[in-house]
């Protein structure tokens, strides 16, 4: 057994750790409602589908979503541990060439917050063809797990935060 492995999932190799068994919570098919915050707002609506690659240590994300008129399609994978920050990582691959890595992190309420680098579609950018600053977002999924809904924020700085999207998913 290596150090890795130990690190990544905890110290069970056959079983995935606490954290990311919390992911479940996510896991279905969601229907994707929001917009981009600005004058105008753009819209954005679609679909998004969570469920765990066979052996429960990684959650697949797919994304299906309309932005302002233009198709986003996205694959992302849930689960690698970050060994400097302990956080657990999600990296995504979109129709449009982008890959972005976000780190995840919930707290004892099951709160998940995303925080990552500007490097998202460049449909959603805040500033046109800008990929510098930082995105974070705060995911919560109602009590009755047929809900959840996000609050994106955009830093360019890192320090002071702006509200950037607002999202909600509606279990199908």
């Amino acid at each position: 057994m290596s150090d890795r492995r130990d690190q990544t999932h905890g110290s069970d190799p056959r079983s995935p750790g606490p954290e990311i068994r919390r992911l479940g919570a996510l896991v279905g098919r969601w229907r994707s409602e929001g917009h981009v915050v600005g004058d105008p707002e753009v819209p954005i609506a679609g679909t998004d589908v969570y469920e765990w690659l066979p052996g429960g240590f990684f959650l697949i994300h797919h994304v299906d979503v309309d932005i302002g008129g233009e198709p986003v399609k996205a694959i992302e994978i849930i689960g690698e541990r970050d060994p400097a920050t302990n956080a657990i990582l999600g990296r995504a691959y979109d129709n449009l060439g982008n890959m972005t890595i976000l780190r995840a992190d919930v707290d004892d309420r099951g709160v998940w917050t995303f925080t990552g680098g500007g490097d998202v579609a460049p449909v959603a950018r805040p500033s046109a063809g800008d990929q510098s600053g930082a995105v974070r977002s705060t995911l919560t999924v109602s009590p009755d797990g047929g809900g959840m809904v996000a609050e994106w924020e955009r830093s360019e700085d890192g320090s002071t935060w702006e509200r950037w999207m607002d999202m909600t998913f509606t279990r199908m």
